[in-house]
């Protein structure tokens, strides 16, 4: 049945006129320079055994440094551990745009990424994952075609997972340590259907493919996100999606979830 929902949504985005704004991914493009946001990111995941939702809470920062540099800063806080929450860690992420071919209703763009990522909280789960679990470090290159209202990107990257704090050890052995992260996302603009000034609310819905293979084990996991996105007065954004598991052969406690991001942008706010 999931394969089946799987091939239906990625059939429908391909045949319809997006912006290139992702919701569980980044694309190849960079804020705009001398700009700022900040952003709430929400998850809430069910743990498959004890069936409690686990709510994730990470506020990011982001800064657009130059229109080819933007650094992201963010903080990991949950109600896993203690029914509280709890803050657990945190991540610098940075993202080099190197190459890009622009034209009137169309570009190409590649980028290059990196993240540094220090948790205290258990290791529990075998899928190595630096946005809230596991300490590490994240290096990896972005690829996004923007056309008229269609936007497809797709990355590949190479993750190493670190001990993390207040002795708890990587203790699924060094030799999987490593893994590979890999993503798919297409994403189409609904509304509006002309463009006539900036303050037009935008309504954009995505799905985006999610996998990862452990370099070590060769097991690995994929995932389906599909999402609606809606952007006010081109500053503020509120995302909604979810999260499924398609397959999997890593271990994971709390695979699929709801998430709801809240973000606003601030412009011109230092020299360009």
């Amino acid at each position: 049945m999931k394969k089946l929902i799987l091939i239906i949504i990625v059939l429908s985005v391909r045949i319809l006129n997006a912006q290139e704004l992702f919701v569980f991914t980044e694309p190849a493009s960079n804020m705009a320079t001398g700009s700022a946001g900040v952003r709430l990111n929400n998850s809430f995941m069910k743990d498959i055994y004890t069936h409690k939702i686990n709510y994730h809470l990470i506020p990011e920062l982001m800064f657009g440094v130059s229109k080819k540099l933007m650094i992201h800063t963010d903080a990991f806080l949950s109600t896993r551990s203690d029914n509280k929450l709890i803050l657990e860690g945190g991540s610098v992420y940075a993202k080099y745009r190197y190459f890009s071919i622009d034209d009137v209703h169309s570009h190409f763009r590649m980028a290059a990424f990196g993240r540094y990522s220090f948790n205290s909280s258990d290791i529990h789960q075998e899928s190595i994952d630096l946005n809230a679990h596991n300490s590490g470090y994240e290096v990896g290159t972005i690829l996004t075609k923007l056309l008229n209202k269609v936007a497809v990107s797709g990355s590949v990257s190479f993750l190493h997972a670190l001990d993390n704090g207040n002795n708890n050890e990587y203790f699924y052995g060094n030799k999987q340590r490593d893994a590979v992260n890999y993503t798919l996302s297409f994403g189409k603009l609904l509304l509006p259907k002309e463009y006539t000034n900036y303050k037009q609310l935008n309504l954009n819905a995505m799905v985006e493919l999610l996998g990862q293979t452990n370099i070590g084990s060769g097991k690995g996991y994929l995932d389906i996100a599909p999402s609606l996105q809606v952007i006010i007065n081109s500053v503020a954004r509120i995302d909604v999606g979810g999260r499924i598991q398609l397959s999997s052969k890593l271990y994971r406690t709390a695979p699929e979830g709801f998430f709801v991001r809240l973000e606003y942008n601030f412009f011109n706010l230092f020299k360009k």
